[in-house]
Order: structure tokens, then sequence, then C-alpha cells
């Protein structure tokens, strides 16, 4: 079977994008899938049209002149298509897996309209939902209805189409999309790169200015909606209750300088340390020196569709969790479990939450291991990845048969 994977953006940019696609697109070869990979006008600056990263081909497409809104995503749709289309007439793949954002979905159903191939349409969250939380857009503007009703256009004519969350496919049942034809093939861990936990680093520890005391932490982007605000806003009341904690944030963005300031002014601000982004690689050093990560979302659509990545990340490296109990967390983490959830958009009740899970350290190692066991039982791409291959089969089998009727001789009557 032949896949053909239309992505935004791809290695070797670092995302969680790029991280999710490459363990699909490893696993799927795993299996003996043969895979590929078409990057969009965003992807960026690349080497070569078509390049291999990691065992994984890619092809580029250039950037296109940009435009005013509405024309300039035209241009790009209509750029993108025309690549995708040489791609897949030189390779001639069974079918089409395309990735959100709606703009590969569109450029992708032009292919599969042209060549009759089936197209599998995977959306990871909702554009609309995204630029909110990322503050570049406003719920229920003009913007918002338009990118919404190209979603539900671009639902409705893929052959299949793929959600990462339960959350996500009970939005699209409500505004009318097909029930059976939405797989749910949730974020998982490829724990073939990202599996056995470092020892604890005593080097980074003392270069952090930690060692030996009580950690919680967060690694990933410093977005708006990831209430880092409200962890910072809680640190006295936690300092109060357990004065040997520190706090470490690892990684950047839009809000960083924000945040900076907010912890400087704060009355605890020499137990908040700001790691800056690291290389990939490095990450798992960051965990082995955090007792907890937190992930204090605050409660908005996009949080309470979209479930995260980064706590089954720390999961898998046997680290104990603490979320904002919004929907998206809620699919992750059974409270009291395999984590604990705390009311969000609350520095109280973070700060409560945290200071009993402090002091209840003789149930951290079997947390740990139910944790660790739930992704390797149920987010573990090894596993995940198998729930494409019915939906690949009836769509291969699907095409075969339509292939099969166009070229049967005519009967006379």
């Amino acid at each position: 079977m032949r896949i053909l994977h239309i992505l935004d953006h791809g290695l070797p940019l670092h995302s969680g994008y790029t991280f999710r696609t490459r363990a699909i697109l490893t696993a799927q070869m795993a299996r003996g899938w043969e895979v590929a990979a078409v990057t969009g006008c965003r992807h960026g600056k690349f080497d070569a049209d078509e390049e291999t990263i990691d065992g994984i081909r890619f092809y580029r497409t250039p950037r296109v002149n940009s435009g005013p809104p509405v024309i300039g995503e035209l241009r790009e749709v209509a750029a993108f298509a025309r690549r995708i289309e040489a791609v897949a007439r030189a390779w001639r793949p069974d079918i089409l897996h395309a990735h959100s954002p709606v703009l590969d979905a569109m450029a992708a159903q032009r292919v599969a309209d042209r060549l009759g191939l089936p197209l599998l349409y995977e959306i990871r969250a909702f554009w609309e939902d995204a630029a909110v939380g990322n503050g570049t857009g406003r719920e229920g503007s003009l913007k918002y209805r338009a990118i919404r009703a190209l979603e539900t256009r671009a639902v409705r004519k893929a052959n299949a189409v793929a959600v990462i969350c339960e959350g996500l496919k009970r939005d699209l049942v409500a505004r009318g999309a097909d029930a059976d034809k939405i797989l749910i093939s949730p974020n998982g861990v490829d724990l073939g790169l990202f599996g056995e936990p470092l020892p604890y680093d005593m080097a980074l520890a003392e270069q952090l200015g930690i060692a030996g005391a009580e950690t919680m932490g967060f690694i990933g982007s410093f977005y708006d909606y990831e209430g880092l605000d409200v962890l910072i806003e809680a640190m006295p009341a936690l300092i109060a209750a357990r004065p040997a904690l520190h706090l470490v944030l690892v990684g950047g963005g839009p809000m960083e300088a924000a945040l900076r300031a907010q912890a400087a002014a704060s009355p605890v601000a020499e137990c908040i340390h700001f790691v800056g982004r690291v290389p990939h690689q490095l990450v798992e050093r960051y965990y082995s020196v955090i007792d907890v990560l937190v992930y204090p979302r605050k409660h908005m659509r996009l949080t309470d569709l979209v479930t995260p990545l980064k706590p089954l990340e720390a999961m898998a490296q046997r680290r104990l969790v603490a979320a904002s109990d919004v929907g998206g967390h809620r699919e992750l983490i059974r409270d009291g479990d395999t984590g604990t959830l705390f009311a969000p958009d609350d520095p109280a009740a973070l700060a409560a939450a945290l200071a009993r899970l402090f002091a209840d350290r003789a149930q951290w190692e079997a947390r740990r291991a139910r944790g660790r066991a739930f992704v390797e039982e149920e987010r573990n791409w090894a596993v995940n990845v198998a729930r494409y291959q019915s939906v690949y089969q009836h769509l291969a089998g699907s095409r075969a048969m339509k292939d099969s009727r166009s070229h049967a001789s005519p009967v006379n009557a």
C-alpha cells in the first residue's frame, strides 16, 4: 500500500506537528507500507526539491508570492495542488492522506478529484480555534466563520476523516458530519525514540540551581492558552506550603516576555527558572530533573476540544502530571489515578492541588507506573498506527472496484 501524506510543514523543522507526523510515518513504514510526504508553501526554506530525513521521503513546494487575505491563501492552495499532483502522477499512491490545516485538505481534494484517488483528511485542531488560542483570531468573527465553513466542507467532501480525540469528533458530528466515516487516531508517543527515561541529571540540576529541591515544570510552547501566567500567579501560595519547591519553564513563544516580567515581579522570583528553548534531543535531560509536569491550560473551545501531546511524553518519561480540568486533558488523565486535575483559570485551586500532590509522595511510584502503562498500552504509536489499516484498505478497495468498473467491457443488450 502506498500512502502520500500532505503536510503543512515537516522535518527537519521541530514542532508538535512534525513529531506526530514523524511518528505516524515511521510506524507506517515499520508495518511495510510505502509512504512519502509533500510539504506545503509554508514549510519555508529547504535544501532540495526532494530529500530524505529520518528515513522519510519529503517533496517540497516552493513559496508563492504573498497577496491580500483570501487571494494569498488561494494562491497557496493552487501551487500546493500543482505540486501534489506532480508527485502523485510520478509516485502513484493508492491514497492521499492530508493533514490539517484545511488549506492542505483543499489542495489535496483538487488532486483527488483530478486523479480519482481516495482522500483521508486528518484534523489535529480546528484552524479557527487555534487562531483564537494563539491570540491571532476572534471567535465568531467573519474570518472565524469562513474558516469553519471551509473545514465543514472539507470534511463533507473527503472520503474519510481522522481526528485526534473525541472532542473533535463530537464537534464534527454536531455539524452534520457522518460519524461512521470519522476515525479517532489519538496523540501518542514513539517509544522507540522517546522511550526509557534518563536517570536524574545531577549536573543539570546544579546548573539550574535546583539540586535537592522539589521541582515542577513545563516543557513546551509559551502560548496564552497554556495558562502559564496562572501557574506563576500560584507560586507564592505554593512556596508558602512547600518552601523547597522550584518551577522550571523550558521553551519559548509569544508569551515569553510577559511571563518573564510577571515572574520577575513575583515575591518568589528566585524560585522560578526560565531555561529557554532546548534542542529536542536534550529534552529528556530536563524531564529527569522535574518531579511534576504541570499543564494549566485555560478553559476555551481549543482546550476543551483538543488533546495535547506533552502530558503523554511526560507519562512516557515516568513523570507525574498535573493539569487543568478541561476536556482535552480529561481524555488523557484519570484524576487521582494517572494524574491530577485541578480547576482551570484558578491559581488557588492549582496551588492547593499541587501542594497535596507533593505531600503525598507515598503514591508517586505507583502513579508513575500507571501513567507509563497507559502510554504503552493505549498511546504507543507502534500500536496506534494500526487504526489506519481498515480505513486505508476500505478506501483502496473502493478505488480498485471503481477502476475495474470503469475499465470493464460494455455489455450489449
